[in-house]
């Protein structure tokens, strides 16, 4: 199903068994709230669909994969609650990838910023550029990564993780994510759709069961993010509501 351009689009097309999930937004593939709930929304109805095995992610465009949230709304924040409730679309969005009981493939033609490197990050397995450089460019715009923090770490680890975090201002390539493990592989624009759709295909060769008890496996020990996501958006919620925040957020606006 799609949306209006202007306010974003979400369409999920199914291939025998392989689910390929692509999102877009005029902004650069960005993610204002209700295109956060809708992924997520969709992502909870292809974990119980049994017609579906493999669930491939994938965004719009070929520059850009994700630029994160939308800076047009979190310039509108006015209080705690609000910046609480918009941060928690992200903390839901990872949650469900977390539990999806389908292995999630995320196809990355391009450059991602911010929340769609926690994106990356959730995927199980994810197919990255030689043009899929990342970025978290929180602290530069007075906030930090809180809400995807749990998910980088534990694909990147906490020192590599830091590095990002610090280096707000800096690209990684494509090749420092893949040393990292964020990519699992890495190939040409030209040869990035043919690997990702032979690998979702043998991976729909395996026994369902096997892949669903195997995806439980891979998310042991954390259990927890349920709660710990949501209170991680408290913080970034209570933070964008600062003057550093605002006027930084202008700023990369302009």
């Amino acid at each position: 199903m799609r949306q209006d351009k202007q306010v974003g689009s979400l369409e999920t097309t199914i291939q025998k068994t392989v689910a390929t999930v692509q999102f877009g937004h005029p902004a650069s593939n960005s993610f204002p709230r209700h295109l956060l709930d809708r992924l997520t929304a969709e992502l909870n109805y292809l974990s119980a669909n049994p017609e579906v095995s493999v669930i491939v992610l994938q965004s719009e465009g070929a520059q850009v994969f994700c630029s994160g949230a939308s800076f047009d709304e979190l310039l509108e924040v006015k209080n705690i609650e609000q910046g609480t409730e918009f941060f928690s679309g992200f903390a839901n969005l990872i949650n469900a990838m977390r539990t999806c009981s389908k292995v999630i493939i995320g196809r990355v033609q391009g450059k991602t910023v911010g929340g769609g490197v926690g994106i990356i990050a959730a995927c199980d397995y994810a197919f990255g550029t030689p043009e899929s450089a990342v970025k978290l460019s929180e602290l530069a715009i007075g906030i930090g990564p809180f809400v995807i923090e749990p998910a980088v770490s534990r694909k990147i680890g906490k020192i590599a993780m830091s590095e990002m975090t610090l280096a707000a201002h800096e690209w990684k390539t494509a090749d420092w994510a893949l040393q990292k493990g964020l990519f699992s592989a890495v190939y040409s624009a030209k040869e990035l759709d043919s690997a990702v759709a032979f690998f979702a295909k043998k991976l729909s060769t395996y026994n369902p069961e096997a892949l669903s008890e195997m995806k439980k496996i891979i998310w042991e020990g954390t259990e927890d993010w349920e709660s710990l996501l949501l209170e991680r958006a408290k913080i970034t919620g209570r933070l964008v509501l600062s003057d550093f925040a605002k006027n930084a957020l202008m700023q990369f606006k302009k």
